[in-house]
Parts: structure tokens; sequence; C-alpha cells
């Protein structure tokens, strides 16, 4: 199959750019859920970032933490609004700038503005080491906030004998319709999904708080069967302190992401003969002798317990444990039906008189 990612499943948690990395997901076969955990809002009141800015001018800061794109530029913004666009550009211009990735760059270098340093994990740990080491006592500090405040940087520097400006642009918010938040829980909850994005540090907490009560079943699910894919070190902390193993690029950007996914992916099927075909269990499909054939999500969770044991006859008892509440006997027999009219491959799965269902192991 050319289609890396055809037969997964995989949510995207992302907001502001969701689309163009389901379009890169969906491009290699993946069906994809959208689900945004948290959107970017412009502050209601402005009268921070106005004072911030000010304090700016008023003392020229010796050193720019640029974290974001999106903020540097929305700074920018509404300096040109309060007619301070200039005089704001000449006090940053002769600062020592940090660029805490490739965006804030960009936004920087578009501003007409030059940077001097970049870390290579985009972590706000590893600027403050390079700041402490380079010293700040008795240094101003503009620190472009991205969401929310960074109590732990500020103080580290602070502590180090600087003094911090810290400029909000924007915060983080609940998505407007909270619906495919709470259904992609679920579908992490019942190992629905095969992966999911994450692109920033909150919207893995946005997750969780949504879970509720479902958050130790939401950390088991990424603990096993669904993979966390982050975009770089930071956002995988979170995930990390809760003792999830993430999957993340060594370089923070949404095409290394997407490869990181293409290349964990495929590793974590199960692979077996049975019935004179070769069978590839994949989230929402088998590929049996190089076919892709999506099922139904009643047939693959009996074709995934029967694929856990291959030879070994299953119970109709056993297998309705497979699937969802309220299903019956009968609902086995016909998950059965439709599994092997899915597979187009009848002799697959077999039945033993009395007992239940087994792989015909070749």
């Amino acid at each position: 199959m050319r289609e890396e990612l055809a037969g997964f499943t995989i949510g995207v948690t992302a907001d502001r750019r969701r689309d163009e990395l389901a379009a890169l997901l969906e491009r290699r076969g993946a069906r994809v859920v959208l689900a945004p955990a948290l959107r970017i809002v412009p502050l209601s009141d402005d009268t921070e970032l106005r004072e911030a800015t000010r304090a700016c001018l008023n003392r020229p800061p010796d050193i720019l933490m640029a974290n974001t794109g999106i903020g540097m530029r929305g700074w920018l913004e509404a300096a040109e609004g309060w007619g301070l666009a200039e005089p704001l550009r000449s006090v940053l211009a002769g600062s020592y700038v940090v660029a805490r990735g490739p965006k804030a760059r960009g936004a920087i270098r578009a501003a007409g503005l030059h940077d001097q340093w970049s870390p290579i994990s985009e972590s706000c740990d590893e600027v403050v080491d390079h700041l402490r080491r380079r010293g700040v006592a008795g240094q101003v500090i503009a620190m472009q906030l991205h969401g929310e405040r960074q109590p732990e940087c500020t103080l580290a520097l602070e502590a180090a004998g600087a003094t911090v400006i810290e400029v909000p642009v924007y915060r983080w918010a609940p998505p407007t319709d909270p619906a495919p938040l709470h259904r992609l829980v679920d579908l992490i909850a019942g190992r629905l999904v095969d992966a999911v994005t994450f692109t920033s540090a909150p919207a893995v907490d946005a997750l969780l708080v949504a879970a509720g009560d479902r958050t130790d079943a939401v950390l088991s699910a990424f603990r096993g069967d669904v993979l966390a894919s982050c975009v770089g070190a930071v956002t995988a902390e979170p995930l990390l302190r809760r003792g999830v193993p993430v999957a993340a690029p060594s370089r923070a950007r949404l095409g290394a992401l997407v490869r990181t996914i293409v290349d964990e992916l495929p590793r974590r099927t199960t692979t077996f003969k049975a019935g004179g075909h070769l069978l590839t269990l994949r989230g929402h499909a088998a590929v049996i002798d190089g076919e892709l054939r999506p099922l139904a999500p009643a047939p693959m969770a009996v074709l995934r317990a029967l694929a856990q044991a291959p030879g070994r006859v299953l119970s109709r008892t056993v297998l309705l444990r497979t699937l969802p509440r309220g299903a019956d006997e009968h609902a086995v027999e016909m998950a059965v039906a439709r599994l092997r009219a899915g597979l187009r491959a009848p002799r697959v799965v077999q039945t033993v008189v009395k007992r239940g269902y087994r792989l015909r192991v070749d």
C-alpha cells in the first residue's frame, strides 16, 4: 500500500493549524478526528499589554524573549493601533533577541528585527539556562507570553538578578464547541483511535481536564494501545510527568510530527497467518494479502480478540466482552458474519461447534 497510515484513526487536538495537520495525515491515508482542545483568543482588555509596552518604551529591554510568532505579530499590530509600533521596534532593535522557535523567528525578521539565538529544544528551561550563563544581573528582559504566564521562567530570571517585563498578548480559552473533545475522550478511553496528536502542552492539560473521571482510563490507553504523539519535548512534558510514553520528532515541526507517526504506528501492528492468508491488523482495518479491508468496530474487536491467541478457541461469552455494552450472543454471531464478509476470506475465522470461534492457523 502506498498510503502508510491507511486503516489508522488519528485524533487532532490542535485548533489554529488543525486543517493543515489533518490534510497531512489524510494524504497518507489516515482517518482523522478533529477535536480542538483549546483556542487562542485576543485579550478582551488590552490594558496589561499596553502597560507592558509602555514599560518597554520607558526602560528599553536588554533582552527580548520572543516565544511565538502569533504573539509577536499580535503585539506589534496592537502597538500599531496605539501609534507606538515604530518606537517599540526601535527599542527592541537594541535588544539581544531570543526566538524560542521558527515561527517566533519568522515574526521577528518580518518586523525588521534581528534574532541572535534560539534553543535547540525550543523550551523555556533551555532559554533560561542560556541567559543565566550569559549573565542577566541588572538587565531588563521583555518576555512575550504564549497564552499563559510562565512563573517558573520569570522567577528563575529574577533570581538571577533580572527585571522581567511580562508581555501578555493572547490567552488560551476552551473550544467554542466542546462536544468533539468529549467525543475524542470517549474514543481514547475505548481505544477506538490509534494515535492522538498534540501541538501544545496546554492542549494536553485541557484534554485531561475534559476527561474528568475518565482521566485514568485515558492515561491507561495512552500507556498501552493509543499513541500519544507530540510536536516537541515541551508539548510532551505533561504526559511524560504522568508516565505516558510519547513519540515526538527531534525538531518541532508539523511535517516532522507526521513523519514520526508514519514511522511509529505501523510498528505497533499485529501480523499473522490464518486460513492461507497474511493478515496485519490496523486501527479500523485489516490488511489481508496486501489489500486494505476496513471493518466496523464490532468485527474489528472480534478479530483483535482472536488474534491475541491464534488457533485458540474463544467462546461467545468471551467474545461478547469485547463488544459494546448491551450486546448479546447473537451480536457475536453477527460480528463474526460481518468479519468474514469484510475480510472476503471465509476460511480465516473457523466455527468450532458448541465451543466458539478461532483463527484457522496454517
